[in-house]
């Protein structure tokens, strides 16, 4: 049995450090893995009962752990929805087959085909819809969550409802107008877009008359633009006057009220007007938007998922909560850098962010690999070498197995 053994203890070391060698090429071809944790081989003896008078080799046994509790370094990112863990916790995300596991891989786009937030890995991320109320997660289960999807943001439209001038002039040196207002007596037009409750544009047309100098006195009238014919006899509002004083400042504050044609009644506030020795000017904003496409998603540290519209508008769909486990280098690793939970890492908790050590959530950022180059390459020659003198305990002992057969020769 003496010389078999050697012989098994050859092959049994070769194999150990194949299999060592095996995880460290895992290690380095992952090396740039978004939240990767490294692998490592530890050797435990195999020992077979030997008698006084004989030595019996025994074997080795390989066992492959996973430095998943390690941290790594962040590296910043451009895109928002981006996120790295700064704690213990663990994305929870579901496979296309609907197995759900944990991760650390925060690379999360919108997916066009789903509406989903997809990781490189094609895991699609967990949350709490908040069209649903207040969530409250489960502590020790995936009860609530759904794929964080934000299809249903898909489009949207604000109708106008307010307008306001941040800055506007009128010429204190424009001539007096006197008659009714006409196509063309009138001192300075100017316009401006709104949105109906379906989105659709809507052109108000604004026309200044100065009927009075000294300090200064002067009307404004709203006209539809799609119906030339309403000017200058039906105006939407006015003509509504303002009066300035010898500085050229505004008094009281005008404002004008109508309805959008569709939409909703609307309120114009003229109060940042002057009255001054310059050119016409008008600058101001109205509320409201035409139908909008999500853009982006964004994720805020709390776990908060926002659906960003084309114009930049943002609206808060889903919230992220984070798990944790007893013992996270006991789970088990699997296809696309998820983790499955065990019996020996114990059961998910399930919080939010900043919960029970679960940590913070960085948007703009992913979590490095935690491999380092150097170490897997001190670990590769050390395996080489490791195989060769396995291999020559093979080569010897065979040598000597050959030696004893032909003895009886």
């Amino acid at each position: 049995m003496g010389l078999y053994g050697v012989l098994n203890s050859g092959v049994s070391g070769m194999n150990a450090q194949s299999n060592r060698l095996g995880v460290v090429a895992d290690n380095i071809q992952n090396q740039n893995t978004v939240g990767y944790k490294r692998g490592s081989t530890q050797f435990s003896s195999l020992l077979t009962d030997s008698g006084n008078g004989a030595y019996n080799s025994g074997s080795i046994n390989t066992v492959v752990r996973r430095d998943i509790s390690s941290k790594s370094t962040n590296t910043s990112t451009t895109s928002p929805s981006d996120v790295s863990i700064n704690g213990n916790g663990f994305f929870i995300v579901k496979d296309e087959g609907g197995k759900t596991s944990l991760t650390r891989a925060g690379n999360f786009v919108l997916d066009a085909r789903t509406g989903d937030l997809v990781n490189a890995g094609g895991m699609h991320l967990m949350g709490y819809n908040l069209a649903s109320g207040t969530p409250s997660p489960s502590m020790n289960s995936y009860s609530g969550l759904t794929p964080v999807n934000l299809a249903s943001l898909a489009m949207k439209s604000n109708p106008s409802t307010t307008g306001t001038i941040k800055n506007a002039n009128l010429n204190s040196n424009a001539p007096v107008i006197t008659g009714p207002l006409s196509s063309t007596n009138y001192s300075s037009t100017t316009n401006f877009t709104a949105y109906d409750n379906l989105g659709n544009p809507f052109q108000v047309d604004l026309y200044f008359s100065k009927t009075a100098a000294n300090p200064g006195q002067w009307t404004v009238s709203a006209f539809d633009h799609s119906v030339p014919a309403n000017f200058p006899g039906t105006p939407l509002a006015g003509p509504t006057p303002m009066t300035f004083d010898a500085r050229g400042n505004l008094q009281g504050t005008p404002k004008m009220n109508f309805n959008i044609p569709n939409g909703q009644p609307f309120t114009l506030n003229l109060s940042n007007m002057t009255q001054l020795a310059a050119d016409f000017q008008y600058v101001g904003e109205v509320d409201g938007n035409k139908p909008q496409a999500i853009d982006h998603a964004e994720i805020s540290s709390d776990g908060t998922v926002y659906g960003v519209y084309q114009d930049g508008q943002k609206a808060a769909a889903f919230r992220i909560p984070l798990a944790t486990v007893a013992s996270p280098d006991n789970l088990t690793p699997r296809s696309g850098n998820v983790f499955d939970v065990t019996p020996e890492s114990g059961n998910p908790q399930i919080n939010f962010a900043n919960v029970g050590g679960r940590g913070s959530i960085q948007s703009n950022s992913l979590e490095d690999s935690n491999v380092d180059l150097g170490n897997e390459l001190a670990t590769m020659i050390a395996s080489q070498t490791g195989y060769g003198a396995n291999s020559k305990v093979f080569q010897t002992g065979t040598e000597m197995l050959e030696t004893l057969v032909n003895l009886k020769r």
